[in-house]
């Protein structure tokens, strides 16, 4: 898969059709078990909690996310795990040969997510799975999970996100994302959308799209932080659930957790024998209660307490900070800052150095801004903090630990995915340099 460029030529649904039906993969089937999760920010935790649904309701589960973590495997789950080496080899294997057979009658390069996406497709056909959850890479129009052809889809949330491809605006963003669900279905929409929501109705209602919006259609209530995790109330579709329990910190955890179980809900009303509605409420109040996603306001470590958040967008990164302080307290923490170089450093640093009196400057190996970019945004966003430089992800790790054990302080991580990971595999003694992303 490495061996593909990111992007194919050009779009890519025309070619992609041809290749799932030369995989054999039965269309028809694939849009009657599968959900659509879209979205700028959210899209991982969200199928995560479907997916977890889906298994707690005792259906085969097939999970397709993207960016993996830690290995490429993650990206291809079912029933929660994650696909083997052996048979990955062999179904990259027999993608590969099928993309070499399309791209040379189509004078076309495939990209990698499409192969990814093919791959999910016959992986989860091969399992048998009853139920599939697809996460899109950009947008919805274009992407490949459109071809999914679910009529259960969802757009977690909308930011200012790959402009080039999907529009300046936040309409226009949001209405690519919109595409990615089949005419006369249904789109759950992340609370962040309800000002978009006269644009939304608009937009759907040509296509007879239901459009249905957390806070409104879908209502959260209640919300409280627990033990470390959060509960919170749910009315959707005339059906009322109290006391459901995540384990993600973050309020914004919350709005992932009530799309995952409206949109599992809308799907199963579709299905030809529905679970009854004792089946539906234990597999809600399991589903969401037992899933886990790493990367996401995780504690790596407790002494000292150390949270690093994959949040790479502004909305993102808004988000995780007032997680962060929801779930752990404002006080009495530093920060580790690091931000990709296709990314504004001075708008992410901007939002985050304000809340912190330390802040340790440092380049992520893979794809990282400079260093010196870093700490100059972050002196300007906050004069009066104190900025050190780690010119490295290890001399992050160690120069954080020792402020942090020296002050009794508690350590954020936060800026960019790479940036997080590449920090927890250092602090648990692993070698960052080698993670292979994508």
């Amino acid at each position: 898969m490495f061996d593909l460029p990111k992007y194919g030529d050009g779009l890519c649904l025309a070619r992609l059709t041809e290749l799932l039906d030369v995989l054999g993969i039965d269309r028809a089937r694939l849009a009657r078990i599968g959900v659509a999760i879209t979205g700028s920010n959210g899209k991982g935790s969200t199928a995560a909690f479907c997916a977890g649904i889906g298994r707690a309701a005792g259906l085969r589960t097939g999970l397709f996310t993207s960016p993996h973590l830690y290995r490429f495997n993650e990206r291809f789950r079912v029933d929660g795990l994650a696909i083997d080496d052996a048979r990955l080899a062999a179904l990259t294997a027999q993608v590969s040969a099928a993309i070499g057979a399309a791209a040379r009658r189509r004078g076309e390069r495939f990209g990698a997510f499409e192969a990814q996406f093919a791959l999910a497709c016959l992986y989860f056909q091969q399992e048998g799975c009853d139920f599939a959850v697809f996460e899109a890479g950009i947008g919805g129009r274009y992407d490949p999970v459109r071809l999914v052809g679910a009529t259960a889809t969802c757009v977690a949330s909308v930011d200012f996100e790959h402009v080039g491809l999907l529009g300046n605006t936040l309409e226009l963003i949001a209405s690519d994302k919109s595409d990615a669900c089949a005419a006369g279905g249904a789109i759950i929409y992340g609370e962040n959308c309800r000002p978009l929501r006269d644009h939304l109705m608009a937009y759907n209602r040509h296509r007879n799209v239901e459009s249905l919006f957390v806070r409104d259609e879908i209502g959260v209530a209640n919300a409280r932080v627990h033990d470390g995790g959060q509960r919170f109330d749910l009315d959707c579709f005339g059906q009322r659930f109290r006391d459901l329990e995540i384990g993600l910190s973050g309020a914004f955890q919350l709005n992932n957790a009530a799309i995952a179980a409206s949109l599992f809900l809308r799907w199963a009303a579709r299905q030809d024998a529905p679970p009854d509605p004792a089946t539906l409420e234990r597999a809600i109040r399991e589903g969401l209660s037992q899933t886990r996603w790493p990367g996401r306001l995780e504690a790596i470590r407790r002494d000292p307490l150390t949270v690093i958040d994959v949040g790479h967008t502004p909305d993102g990164i808004a988000r995780a900070l007032a997680g962060l302080h929801e779930t752990y307290g404002r006080d009495d923490w530093l920060l580790v800052a690091g931000v990709s170089h296709d990314k504004s450093a001075d708008e992410i640093v901007a939002l985050l150095a304000p809340a912190f009196d330390t802040i340790i400057a440092t380049t992520a190996y893979h794809k990282g801004a400079p260093v010196e970019q870093i700490a100059a945004a972050a002196r300007r966003a906050r004069p009066a903090a104190s900025v050190h430089v780690a010119a490295t992800i290890e001399e992050a790790v160690a120069l954080s630990t020792r402020l942090a054990t020296a002050g009794a302080k508690k350590i954020f991580v936060a800026g960019g995915l790479f940036l997080a990971i590449e920090y927890a595999t250092a602090a648990s003694g692993g070698r960052p340099r080698d993670l292979a992303f994508f």
